[in-house]
């Protein structure tokens, strides 16, 4: 794949320029099994190459692996910063001592989108209020949120523009549509869709969990629990049907899918894989008719998926 295969697009109502697809680090950290650090570094490498320019170091979960991802994240994009778009998520508590240490650790100046979970959190003024104040001082150019409740977007958005909410999205997981998304476009807000292939189900090579390592996440999901897993299975046909028809594989299918849903999407999936960064990223080149994608939704209904 060549380069200027990989268009951007302005997102949202602030102005941000970002790549259609992105590349989450959850698979860099280990999330879905044992990530082996020289290929993750040449994953991060190539996502640049291929103009994949966007890169989430977020890690929910793993916060004890963050540094490492952070400084396998500075080093990849050494002299070439100016072209990626570099996005942190962190709590609300003491954002200042978060962004130092990884600014450090990622070798920059600044961070593009840096993005609070503000679950549980009732004082979303004072929270976004201190974000504010490192926007000011320019070590964080646009504030985001990490699955919001509508009503928190609301009041933070009042505080300060909010650029990017994440959220997980997918063809098995749409309940953003529900409330989220209408509110972000309401806002002008983009929507980034995290997990945008179900953690690997939507692959269609997720047949049983005893396919997962040790420690991989994914075990600890009910989705994908023996029972609940055999029933979910049964959503996949209608897709597989399309994706035999247009010619491309299940995964390209789900993200060209989200793609569809509106410029004001971005999709990120999560890879430690060149290989499978590129078939990712061939997504953009997918033309979904408009009759195949209300097809897709229909055969994925919203919580039809067994937990």
């Amino acid at each position: 794949m060549r380069r200027w295969d990989m268009l951007v697009k302005k997102v949202g109502g602030s102005g941000l320029v970002s790549p259609p697809i992105g590349l989450g680090s959850l698979a860099l950290a280990g999330a879905y099994g044992k990530a082996d650090p020289a290929e993750s570094f040449r994953t991060i490498k190539h996502a640049v190459e291929l103009g994949v320019s966007m890169i989430d170091i977020s890690v929910p979960g793993l916060e004890s692996r963050r540094n490492t991802v952070e400084r396998m994240v500075g080093k990849a994009v050494n002299g070439r910063r100016d072209e990626v778009l570099l996005v942190s998520c962190g709590r609300p508590d003491r954002p200042e001592r978060s962004v130092e240490a990884s600014l450090r650790r990622l070798r920059t100046d600044r961070i593009d989108v840096y993005s609070l979970h503000l679950a549980g959190q009732a004082r979303v003024e004072e929270a976004i209020g201190r974000l504010a104040g490192l926007v000011a001082d320019g070590k964080v150019r646009r504030v985001g949120l990490c699955a919001p409740s509508p009503t928190q977007l609301r009041r933070a958005h009042a505080i300060h523009p909010i650029s990017l909410v994440f959220s997980e999205y997918s063809l098995w997981n749409r309940r953003v549509e529900e409330r989220l998304l209408p509110a972000a476009r309401e806002l002008g807000v983009a929507l980034t869709a995290c997990r945008p292939l179900g953690r690997g189900f939507l692959s269609g090579r997720i047949l049983s969990p005893a396919q997962f390592e040790a420690g991989d996440h994914r075990l600890t999901d009910p989705r994908f629990h023996t029972e609940s897993l055999a029933r979910n299975l049964r959503l996949l046909p209608t897709a597989e049907t399309y994706a035999a028809q247009l010619n491309v594989g299940l995964s390209r299918l789900a993200l060209a899918w989200l793609l569809s849903r509106g410029d004001d999407v971005v999709v990120l999936p999560s890879t430690r894989s060149r290989i499978h960064l590129e078939m990712n990223a061939a997504a953009t080149n997918v033309h979904l008719p408009p009759e195949i994608g209300d097809a897709l939704a229909a055969a994925f209904p919203d919580h039809s998926v067994t937990h």
